[in-house]
């Protein structure tokens, strides 16, 4: 079963409909879980939820919120649960920015940093639905600007690999361009100049740049701007109404959280860089607790009247594996038994579960967002602060849905960090946007 998973890591065959699977071809399918075989092995139970178990999981989750901040490792920060097609619960503590001391809330607005890609991911899937594009579309047929070093792999590229980060680029190209203001544009054209890391399609990559080119893509195909077309097909009809795109945007916000970084051993309230606001795709969206309550209940199937059961199904699917994100440190070492990359989320098994799971990083803000399907919950949670304390409420969530043992995550020691990795295998978390 490893060698079989391993092996499908590389994506073959074609497909006129459908994102081209990459695991398909072995018969692999969720769960990911490279040591059982799905022929012998027993299905993990699912785990019986209680009114009590939530009431006290909700106290557990405050507890730990305010600890946070009372703490100091972080300024404010906000958190959502969703389960059972309810929005349980939204919450904010302690400031929006250091200096003016405004209270964060469930609906004060943060940068998502690298969540935005499922957006960009959903609002592809609706234009194939209503037939406009196909996941197979070349990219290069509707953005001719696309040159590659590989000419023939340039014209080959298709819809899904791109939003599967199958580029064949190496990881996270131009990023230090985009965070020292350079143009997005500018290294659009310029990608020519990269040295593939593989052909097109054989191998996973991360990528801001490349990855926005989806933008240009949906602006090809519906002659609208990319954030204009998530607004109109997904914010307004699922009631996010305190989600942007863009800098401006933040800015005009109620209520916003400023980033913040260390120095000195304090926190400093910094100006939001205007860089990753240039990939839209990539990283563009701000959002409220709230907002991201609405988005996580039509992920989990609750809105099909704006994102149809079929195409969930489609977004969440594993194209490629992404074992760079097993082991580590925190709470990837000790739960994560396999990953993938789907289109715009990663695929994780998280200690026998299914976990759709993203993260995003920018300058002064952090965010993880996960949900487990089978047990139709959702959790996500925002801070703004350049600190990987806040990222421990996420996995405690998950262990109280599923009565794993405890662990106290906050713990230093337990604290996800950032992995060093070997080019070409492991994923590079770039030092400007998200994982």
């Amino acid at each position: 079963m490893v060698a079989a998973l391993l092996a499908a890591g590389v994506a073959m065959g074609e497909s006129n409909a459908a994102p081209h699977n990459a695991l398909a071809s072995t018969g692999s399918h969720l769960p990911l879980r490279p040591l059982l075989d799905p022929q012998t092995a027993a299905p993990v139970p699912l785990t019986v939820w209680t009114a009590s178990a939530e009431v006290a999981l909700l106290a557990e989750l405050d507890r730990l919120s305010q600890s946070v901040v009372d703490g100091g490792h972080a300024p404010g920060m906000a958190w959502v649960l969703v389960s059972q097609g309810r929005l349980v619960d939204a919450r904010g503590y302690g400031v929006t920015d250091i200096n003016r001391r405004g209270q964060v809330g469930p609906q004060t607005v943060f940068r998502l940093a690298s969540l935005s890609k499922a957006f960009a991911s959903a609002l592809t899937g609706l234009l194939v639905d209503q037939g406009v594009i196909e996941w197979s579309d070349r990219v290069q047929d509707l953005v001719p600007a696309l040159l590659l070093k590989d000419d023939a792999g340039a014209g080959h590229l298709r819809i899904d690999e791109l939003l599967s980060h199958r580029v064949g680029l190496p990881h996270n190209t131009y990023d230090r361009q985009i965070e020292s203001e350079q143009p997005y544009p500018l290294l659009v054209e310029k990608l020519n100049q990269i040295s593939p890391l593989c052909h097109v399609g054989d191998c996973y990559a991360y990528q801001n740049v490349a990855f926005s080119l989806i933008g240009d893509v949906v602006f090809a195909a519906t002659g609208d701007f990319f954030s204009h077309q998530v607004e109109k097909r997904l914010f307004h009809p699922l009631g996010m109404t305190t989600a942007t795109y863009g800098r401006d945007a933040l800015f005009a916000s109620p209520s916003y959280a400023s980033p913040h970084v260390r120095s000195r051993g304090r926190w400093l309230a910094v100006t939001p860089k205007e860089t990753y606001y240039r990939l839209p795709p990539a990283a563009g969206v701000n959002a409220s607790a709230l907002d991201m309550g609405q988005w996580l209940l039509a992920q989990l199937g609750h809105r099909p009247d704006v994102l149809p059961e079929n195409l969930v199904s489609i977004l969440h699917e594993p194209q490629v594996l992404t074992p760079g994100e097993v082991g580590g440190s925190g709470w990837r070492r000790e739960r994560l038994h396999a990953a993938a990359y789907a289109l715009g989320w990663r695929v994780f098994d998280y200690a026998g579960h299914d976990l759709i799971f993203h993260a995003g990083a920018v300058q002064g803000y952090r965010a993880v967002l996960g949900l487990l399907p089978a047990e139709d919950f959702g959790f996500a949670v925002l801070w703004n602060a350049e600190s990987g304390v806040p990222s421990g409420v996420f996995p405690t969530a998950l262990d109280r849905r599923l009565a794993l043992p405890e662990h106290d995550w906050l713990q230093p020691t337990r604290i996800a960090k950032p992995r060093k990795t070997t080019p070409g295998k492991r994923l590079r978390v770039s030092s400007g946007s998200s994982r």
